[in-house]
């Protein structure tokens, strides 16, 4: 089948998947990643991909996290960083705990252990947020502090798999001068990201406006080039530039793609003012309908394609992952929500929102099963199927929770404001 052909079948389940959203009033999310594992297993499409529907896929989801942090603004993310250590560090270990005792009881292995463990950290940002959006929650703190705490996670799961994993494989031991130079990327990245925000995009300021050519050159001319026609396509560069370059560092190019849509301010667009057009609003809309409308939900279909039934094996594997299941999901709930209101001071609201947006497993947590399924064969069938399906749960329990908790959400927080 041609691979166009396969984007066709995406895209028309996408339409379906906006219309089952609208007649149950649940996020798109859940049902695109419904259809991604139907279609793959009635054989519409294909269990192995093709590299073109892959990198459409990877491309979505670096707009999708381009666009979240293009909406934020950057001084509340600072901001919420001081209020959300709390958040990424309990909502990280307590999952991680859970995972590798339940792997350890039923496995034994603690390589399988390890990696189970690290599959089951990181939080999928990006579903999270898609959720909040669809419910109208996005620009609230809650959403702020599980934006920010699940970047800060994804951060550290990435530094661990990059120490773990090669130990796991059996392939090193531990290495304080690897654990040094892992931090250090990390450090070197972000200051990477507090330069360009700082002083490469607003050249007409600081000391680089005197370096020649680069200094003469700013964002807000690049973003007017042919009044204004060039803007998006200057936006989506920069959202793949710094994903590659977040790449070159060992992390997911979605987080630096949300980390360029974050020092994005709107003080770039005033050239608008002259042309009597909101280029900003322009930009932003035309943004948003490609990450939620149509590259994006490629994403969430590829993603839900990864869940191939087996109904013997699934049988077998159903107990281990319900438990594994239902110990995640406590567990992330109580220690992200404690954690939100005594370490965050969030509002109990609030709390548990940040708890139930912290469920998701979906992109770090396919990385590490790749990694540990196909590279280097630590996770057996088994194991892959259990984590398969503990992942699919946690993922579809982010909208439905999210859909559920907003009424409550919102009748406390009117309650809490009076």
């Amino acid at each position: 089948m041609h691979d166009l052909m396969l984007l066709a079948i995406i895209w028309v389940s996408v339409f379906f998947a906006a219309w089952m959203a609208h007649i149950t009033r649940l996020t798109p999310v859940l049902w695109f990643l419904f259809f991604g594992t139907l279609l793959t297993n009635i054989g519409l499409l294909p269990k192995e991909l093709p590299d073109f529907i892959n990198h459409i896929s990877e491309l979505g989801i670096i707009i999708i996290m381009f666009a979240l942090g293009f909406e934020e603004c950057v001084n509340q993310f600072i901001k919420s960083i001081k209020r959300s250590w709390g958040i990424a560090f309990f909502g990280a270990i307590v999952p991680f705990s859970i995972a590798y005792g339940a792997a350890m009881m039923y496995w034994g292995d603690p390589n399988i252990a390890l990696m189970v463990g690290l599959a089951m950290t990181a939080t999928a940002v990006s579903l999270t947020m898609v959720s909040l959006k669809s419910e109208g929650l996005s620009g609230s703190p809650a959403a702020t502090g599980i934006m920010t705490s699940a970047v800060l996670d994804d951060i550290a799961s990435l530094a661990f798999v990059a120490i773990l994993v090669p130990i796991a494989a059996g392939q090193s031991e531990v290495n304080g001068s690897d654990i040094f130079v892992i931090i250090g990327k990390v450090i070197v990245f972000f200051l990477i990201i507090v330069v360009i925000g700082k002083w490469l995009f607003p050249t007409s300021k600081g000391w680089i406006k005197k370096i020649p050519i680069i200094g003469q050159v700013n964002l807000r001319s690049l973003l007017s080039m042919g009044k204004g026609e060039y803007t998006v396509l200057s936006l989506l560069l920069i959202a793949v530039s710094v994903g590659l370059l977040a790449h070159e560092f060992g992390f997911h190019p979605a987080i630096g793609a949300y980390m360029a849509g974050l020092v994005i301010h709107t003080e770039y667009f005033d050239f608008h003012k002259e042309q009597k057009t909101d280029f900003y609003e322009k930009a932003r809309s035309i943004i948003d309908n490609v990450a939620f409308t149509w590259i994006g939900p490629v994403f969430f279909v590829t993603m839900g394609t990864h869940l191939i039934f087996d109904a013997e094996l699934l049988l077998s594997v159903l107990p281990e992952a319900l438990l594994l299941f239902v110990g995640l999901f406590m567990g992330q709930i109580i220690s992200a929500g404690l954690a939100a209101k005594y370490t965050g001071k969030f509002s109990w609201p609030e709390s548990w929102l940040i708890g139930f947006g912290m469920l998701g497993r979906a992109e770090l947590a396919f990385v590490v099963m790749n990694i540990a399924f196909v590279q280097y064969q630590i996770f057996s069938v088994e194991v892959f199927y259990t984590l398969m399906i503990t992942a699919f749960l946690l993922n579809i329990s982010v909208p439905i929770s999210i859909k559920l908790w907003k009424i409550k959400f919102k009748t406390e927080e009117s309650k809490t404001t009076e």
